[in-house]
């Protein structure tokens, strides 16, 4: 079940990027245009798959075999070590902020203000957003010998 969960993760990672460049880019091009309920859409649809990879990680984070595992096993040896550390502490904390900037875009997607602030604040949330995701993943050209696609082969 973990390496199913793991793949999933993984999958749900790129999806999240595409939906966050999407959306992105809709804030951007559409600037001055009204916030319509089909730019509202592709905001929920960002956060439901978001959330989604929210649970999944946290449950991996708790029960699998890397993250809170890493703090059970050698305590505060884990700052010490890079790899660890980026499991245990950078990743999830990385991850939790970007889920909460997206949160914060659903708000504010809701919300009545003009178009133009609205777009802008948007914009500067998935930015935000973007950024963090992308320091947080565990890219291969980072850490030896993690695939593209984890948990898939």
């Amino acid at each position: 079940m973990y390496n199913g969960l793991l793949g999933l993760h993984s999958l749900l990672r790129w999806l999240i990027l595409l939906l966050l460049v999407i959306n992105l880019f809709r804030s951007l091009v559409n600037a001055n245009s009204p916030f319509t309920e089909y730019e509202k859409k592709w905001n929920l649809r960002l956060l439901i798959v978001v959330h989604l990879n929210l649970l999944i990680g946290l449950y991996q984070y708790f029960f699998g075999d890397k993250g809170f595992a890493y703090f059970s096993q050698f305590g505060a040896e884990v700052m010490k070590d890079a790899v660890m550390r980026f499991w245990a502490v950078e990743h999830i904390t990385g991850m939790v902020l970007a889920a909460i900037l997206i949160t914060i875009s659903r708000s504010i997607a809701k919300k009545d203000i003009p178009p133009v602030k609205k777009n802008k604040k948007l914009a500067t949330l998935y930015i935000l957003a973007l950024i963090i995701i992308l320091i947080s993943i565990p890219w291969p050209f980072r850490f030896e010998g993690i695939p593209w696609f984890r948990g898939l082969y």
